[in-house]
Formats: structure tokens, C-alpha cells, sequence
């Protein structure tokens, strides 16, 4: 019996031993802050599961100083997860026990109960639906029979346990379920007026058709096609022109770039020329717009492809200070710096050994990438 009640504590203690910090963990943005919710609600037959397992029980009776039988526990049940962290599931535990010798040393224990689960993990955490190992924190209620199923004496059982559920795939789970329940036990006068049955039981658990949940800023509104009116009509062609006279604008850009000369570089030894092109990104981003992408093909074109071998150009990222921290923004103007290195190196066909990259991290100006070029001679 200590052997059984040494295993059911260390199972208890294992699970409280790490926090949910310790858990696999990609929930981040770019300046390091947990992100959480909001998510699109689920439909009806989203995110359910099946659970079977099987493990030990035991029986703590006479007002919890006796332990007083053991023996199998298994355990099937049915539920669904409503958000990331807030889920519910109805199920029964069958116990088979050990429990006085006026049931013949033996005897049936049905529970059958619903419970509230908290997925503590994807609370703290953020929810990841890869994550190896969620804990899983829940209260149950339901009706104990005991002696039996069709001659059971009927009674009420509260409690709580932890569910620790172990990722194998996408569709199926391990999981490690410890539990203590608190029965009425008006029966049972000679052990008090309640006896508790704890039990620690494993298994599979096996998730039924769609299994993860998406970010409700993910989600694209939903467009109702409606009649268009003389007001929408008159908007949507004005918006027609504003596109074609901006599009007209960067031809006319384009073709003045292609006449430009190219910049001086001064040779005889090392020097510096001042920024020859600039690449600006919209705020908290390193994505290359189309329009500055064009910018670049043609500087490399242009410029860079046929300048001499000895020419190096220098691509320094930088981030405006205003609009974020300072690990945010050393992070953000180094990544600026290396999309515009990778996007001349692999589409534009430049050199790797021409181009160097640096950072300054935040500064006052508007956010941008700009190139120059050192000449060593």
C-alpha cells in the first residue's frame, strides 16, 4: 500500500515540479512580449477528443487516516476544447478496490462525472498547438456507485486532478490523469462520513477532426456581396484613376532612374561615398515592398553588376527610435540590412563577396536600409 500511495504522490509532485514556462515555447513577437488570443471561435464539431486509459486506484477512508483498499483504475471519456485554454469532458472511471471484508474484500466503483478543464499552459504560455506537454488543471462532479454496477448505492463525488497531456502527433496524445475525489459515505458509518478515492491513470488520447484554433487577427473579414450604389460606383472609379496616375508616376520614376549617371567613386584608397540608394519598409517590418524591390533591380542592374570587383557596397539597416525598443529595433534593422543583402543576392544576381552588411539599431529619421560604397584600392 505505500508502494501504491508512493507512486500516486510522485505522479502529483512531478506534474506541480514544472512550471509552464518550462514548456516548449514559440509564442513571441519580435521585441520577446507572450502573445495570447484573441481566437476565432471554434465550430461545434471543432477540436474534439476521445480518452481511454487504465492505471491504480486507492481508498482513504476513516476522515483520512486509513488507507483502506487499491486496485485498478480505468478511465473513458469524451470532450471538447471551446478556446486554447478552457475545455469540458464527460466520461466514466471504473475502480476496481480492495475496500472491507463485508464486500468480500472486493467490490466495483462506477463514476461517472463531467469536468471543467483549464489548460494552464496555453494561459500562461500562449497557445502553441505543437507544444510537446500541457498541463492540464480540472474540477469534476458526478455520482460514485459503489458495490456494483446494478446494485450500486448511488452517491455524489467532487474533486480535482491534473491532466498532463504528451504530444505524439497531430490526431493523437499521450496523457498522465492523477485525481482525488470526495464521496459521501452515509453507508459507511464506521469510516467516517466521507471516503476518498484517488487514482493516477494513463493513456491515449485521440483528437477527432480539425485541431487547432486560429488567431482571430489571422482571419480575413468576411465580404457580402451587395448591389453597388451611384456614391460606391463613383468612389470605386475615382479609386481607378488614383491608381492609373500612380502607376503613371512610377513609370515616369523608372525611366528617369535609367537616364540617371551613375554616382562618383573616388579610387586611390579607402573611402566612403555617401548612401546611393535608400530602401524603406513600412513600420515594425523588414518586407520589401514591390515598389522598393524595383528600386533595387534596377540599382543592381545598373550599378552594382558592372562596377569593378574591387568595389564593395555596404548595406546598413536602421529602424526608426520612435516606434519601438531598443532590442526591438537592433533586431529590426538587422533583419532590414540582411533582407536587402539576400534579395540582391538571389534575385538580383549580385556577388555575395561585393555586398557587407552593418545595423544601427533605432534612430531619428524614417525607417530604411541604405546602401553605400567603399572602395579599396
Amino acid at each position: 500500500m505505500k508502494k501504491l500511495l508512493g507512486v500516486l504522490l510522485a505522479a502529483g509532485l512531478f506534474t506541480f515540479s514544472f512550471s509552464a514556462n518550462a514548456q516548449e515555447n514559440g509564442n513571441r513577437d519580435e521585441n520577446g512580449k507572450i502573445v495570447r488570443g484573441a481566437y476565432v471561435t471554434n465550430s461545434f464539431w471543432d477540436n474534439w477528443f476521445i480518452g481511454v486509459g487504465a492505471g491504480a486506484n486507492a481508498t482513504i477512508a476513516n476522515a483520512i487516516n486509513t488507507f483502506e483498499g487499491y486496485g485498478l483504475a480505468t478511465d473513458v471519456n469524451v470532450g471538447k476544447w471551446i478556446t486554447p485554454a478552457v475545455g469540458a469532458r464527460v466520461g466514466w472511471k471504473g475502480l476496481k478496490n480492495t475496500f472491507d471484508e463485508q464486500f468480500n474484500n472486493a467490490f466495483d466503483q462506477h463514476y461517472f462525472h463531467a469536468d471543467f478543464l483549464w489548460n494552464i499552459s496555453n494561459s500562461i504560455s500562449g497557445y502553441k498547438e505543437t507544444r510537446f506537454w500541457d498541463v492540464i488543471p480540472y474540477a469534476t462532479v458526478g455520482g460514485l456507485g459503489v458495490g456494483g454496477f446494478k446494485d450500486a448505492d448511488w452517491e455524489y463525488a467532487v474533486g480535482a486532478g491534473i491532466l498532463n497531456d504528451f504530444r505524439l502527433g497531430k490526431h493523437v496524445d499521450l496523457f498522465l490523469d492523477v485525481q482525488a475525489l470526495a464521496a459521501h459515505a452515509r453507508q459507511y458509518k464506521d469510516n467516517g462520513r466521507f471516503f476518498f478515492p484517488v487514482s493516477a491513470t494513463a493513456g491515449l488520447i485521440f483528437n477527432l477532426g480539425r485541431t487547432n484554433f486560429d488567431r482571430l487577427s489571422s482571419v480575413m473579414p468576411v465580404i457580402v456581396p451587395v448591389p453597388f450604389t451611384v456614391d460606391q460606383y463613383n468612389a470605386l472609379k475615382d479609386r481607378v484613376a488614383a491608381l492609373e496616375k500612380e502607376n503613371a508616376s512610377l513609370k515616369d520614376e523608372i525611366a528617369r532612374l535609367k537616364a540617371q549617371a551613375p554616382d562618383t567613386v573616388y579610387v586611390g584608397k579607402e573611402s566612403e561615398v555617401e548612401p546611393i540608394a535608400k530602401t524603406f519598409f513600412p513600420i515594425n517590418s523588414s518586407v520589401i515592398s514591390d515598389r522598393e524591390k524595383a528600386h533595387l533591380d534596377f540599382f543592381a542592374a545598373n550599378v552594382i553588376n558592372k562596377s569593378a570587383d574591387d568595389k564593395v557596397y555596404t548595406i546598413t539597416g536602421s529602424a526608426d527610435k520612435g516606434t519601438g525598443s531598443v532590442a526591438g529595433n537592433a533586431k529590426l534593422s538587422e533583419a532590414r540590412a540582411n533582407a536587402v543583402k539576400n534579395y540582391l543576392v538571389k534575385k538580383c544576381g549580385v556577388a555575395e563577396s561585393k555586398l557587407a552588411v552593418e545595423s544601427l539599431g533605432g534612430v531619428d529619421g524614417k525607417p530604411a536600409s541604405a546602401l553605400r560604397c567603399t572602395v579599396i584600392k
